[in-house]
Parts: C-alpha cells; structure tokens; sequence
C-alpha cells in the first residue's frame, strides 16, 4: 500500500501530549485548571499557534495544533515550564512536574485528523471521568459543538469544516463523537465479568 497523502495545509498540524511525572495529578483542583487554561490562551497568543482541540485532564492533557515545528518547541517549553513554575510556587515544592518532554505526532492524512477530532474530547469518557464527552468542561468539545461560546484560544471553524457546514456540521461532528462514546461503552460492558466477551 502507498503512502497516504499529507493535508495539504500550509502549516502543521500536530497531537502535542505531556503527562504528569510519574502519572501523578498535575491539576489539584479547579484554581489549578483554570490557570492552565489562561497559560494556554497566552500561549496560543504569544507563538501564533492555532489551537483546533484541546482536553485538560488531571494528570495529563491533549492538544490539536497548527503551527510551524520552531513555534511549537518554543510555546511548549513555555506553557509546560510556566505551569511548573506555577504549580511549585502555589504547594511549596520543587522538582519535575512534568514526564520528560512533551511528545509530538505529525498528522498527516486526513483519517488521522479526524480520528483525533474524536479521540481527544473522548479521553475522560475512556477515564470514567464523565459518561458523555458534553459532560466534561475542561475540553474543546463543547464548544466545537456548539453548546457553548468558545474560549478565544480555540478555533472551531476548521474542525466543524470537516463535517459540513454551520449547524449540519456541529450535528454531525455530535453524531461522530457520540458513536466513539457507544463503543467505548460496548467494549468497557464486555471487559466487566458477567457481561460476556473478556469478562467470562
């Protein structure tokens, strides 16, 4: 099989990733996740990146970006090592906040991208966070939706554009999410014991 083409877009576009060292919880609380999401709004600013999907969660969080490769190593050095700062300073500590570097992965087909369309907002449905996507506010996901005004770091336009035009496009982005959500609760019902599949 040949390789699949790449998006034709003019800049980028990346997953960028980090975790907690350790797993360990990076937010503790509401005043811990409401100060990466300013970090994240400055951030976007500062380095002209275009931030298409974003999930916060408590110990690790997910990004879709547009940006060239030398603004991304900048503005994650930046966001990362702000937060860190930040997160020392508040509880009294010192030391690696963060698991090493972030990771990154070039998407380059548009399956890829719009699988991440879907993966992203779906990360504390696959927790047991939250049942549905819509349910947890640290996410891009309501707003690409359509269920609430999106903050100025995040553009939607582009995302909703893969599923059509203004409210088809949020219906069937809705529709695209939600069918990952019937999945992850299909496969989860068949990994409990007395639900048959793995769980026998």
């Amino acid at each position: 099989m040949g390789r699949r083409p790449r998006v034709p877009f003019e800049r980028e576009f990346v997953h960028a990733y980090t975790r907690g060292n350790n797993r360990a919880r990076v937010c503790l609380d509401e005043l811990d996740f409401v100060a990466w999401l300013r970090l994240l709004d400055r951030t976007v600013g500062l380095f002209g990146w275009r931030c298409h999907a974003y999930c916060l969660m408590p110990n690790h969080y997910h990004l879709l970006l547009e940006t060239s490769q030398s603004d991304l190593s900048r503005g994650m050095r930046h966001l990362n090592g702000s937060f860190a700062q930040r997160l020392n300073k508040r509880y009294e500590r010192t030391g690696h906040v963060f698991e090493g570097p972030y990771r990154i992965e070039l998407v380059e087909a548009q399956s890829h991208l719009l699988e991440l369309c879907r993966y992203i907002p779906l990360n504390p449905v696959r927790a047991a966070l939250v049942m549905r996507a819509e349910d947890w506010r640290l996410s891009s996901y309501r707003a690409t939706a359509g269920l609430e005004h999106a903050p100025p770091f995040l553009t939607t336009s582009f995302v909703r554009s893969l599923f059509g035009r203004d409210s088809t496009a949020r219906r069937r982005y809705r529709e695209f999410v939600g069918a990952g959500e019937r999945s992850h609760r299909a496969m989860s019902r068949d990994l409990v014991p007395g639900h048959g599949g793995l769980g026998r």
